[in-house]
């Protein structure tokens, strides 16, 4: 089974000496801030966002001081987005710990939030990495684009299958792409080389984001109940735009009244997941995710073999296959 461990076999040196640069670019005299950050430190993710700089950097020429810098800016990116994910979705729990917001308010983690974002800036500005920088900040805009435009067309419940990849190329795959781009900046790569990482990037990140979409499908926990998630908060995804889109305009009305009742029904919750597997959503996703990904693996072709390609095909596969 695959697993980030693993696949950073190739970059582990240079992951362990960024664990070190990243802890002390975090760093604050402010004492509240300082124990926020090492909370946030404590419980870092699988880092794949950074893992990705480190691959792409090492395949387009070597990995520099200014692949430490991009893969700090994305992280920092990365963390402030999910601070304010969790504040703007008054979400309590983030990978089974307690989110910034749970356990020092919402105006607090708002404001850690932005200090990481600044961080991200600063570190950017202080070592003169203005490309990178222009990349991270075009998809600060991207990402906050495609949030609002999800929460605009759920709320008037018409999202079609165009507008929601617009809506997840925004506000996932964007900051993948950056990731893939600024690896390969860091690494001095040609024009040529950046567009290919960006594509590279942008393809993975649509994947990444079709999986999270399927889990709310799948069976979660020890109870082996699909989590249902998105369809309580009235998220369109594509196993249910699809699903919608086989069904006469009365069938589509029922079950958007079921979703406005979702979030209080577990009832309506299971109706919905159900009528989507029968109408073959879930599996017209898995359709998607698995071009994408191959979308991916191609522009990986175009490389020599090596250690790194290798990572990044098997980081490819991990992602359309984990399990959470």
């Amino acid at each position: 089974m695959l697993n980030p461990n693993s696949i950073k076999k190739p970059v582990a040196e240079e992951m362990k000496k960024f664990d070190d640069y990243f802890s002390s670019v975090m760093k604050s005299k402010v004492p509240l801030l300082g124990i926020i950050t090492n909370y946030i430190y404590r419980r870092k993710g699988k880092q794949i966002r950074p893992l990705i700089v480190f691959l792409t950097s090492a395949l387009n020429g070597g990995i520099t001081q200014s692949t430490y810098v991009a893969a700090s800016m994305i992280e920092l990116l990365h963390t402030a987005t999910l601070i304010h994910d969790d504040v703007v979705d008054e979400a309590y729990e983030r990978r089974g710990s307690f989110s910034i917001n749970a356990l020092w308010r919402s105006k607090i983690a708002v404001l850690v939030g932005d200090f990481l974002l600044s961080k991200g800036l600063l570190v950017a500005v202080e070592n003169d990495e203005f490309e990178l920088l222009k990349h991270m900040s075009k998809a600060v805009k991207e990402m906050s684009e495609g949030e609002l435009m999800q929460i605009e067309r759920s709320r008037k419940m018409h999202i079609d299958e165009d507008v929601y990849f617009e809506i997840i190329r925004k506000k996932t795959a964007t900051l993948i792409a950056s990731c893939a781009i600024n690896g390969a900046q860091a690494a001095k790569a040609s024009a040529e080389q950046l567009d290919k990482m960006y594509k590279f990037g942008e393809n993975l990140g649509i994947a990444f984001q079709i999986k999270d979409d399927i889990f709310d499908y799948e069976p979660q926990g020890i109870i082996g109940k699909p989590t249902g998630n998105d369809i309580k908060e009235n998220k369109l995804t594509l196993p249910i735009i699809y699903a919608l889109s086989k069904v006469s305009r009365a069938e589509q009305a029922k079950i958007r009244s079921l979703l406005r009742k979702s979030k209080h029904s577990a009832k309506a919750v299971e109706e919905v997941i159900q009528f989507t597997k029968t109408n073959g959503g879930v599996e017209y996703a898995s359709e998607k995710m698995f071009f994408y990904a191959q979308e991916s693996r191609s522009i990986l072709e175009t490389y020599p073999n090596s250690p790194y390609k290798e990572s990044l095909n098997n980081l490819v596969d991990y992602i359309i296959t984990r399990k959470n």
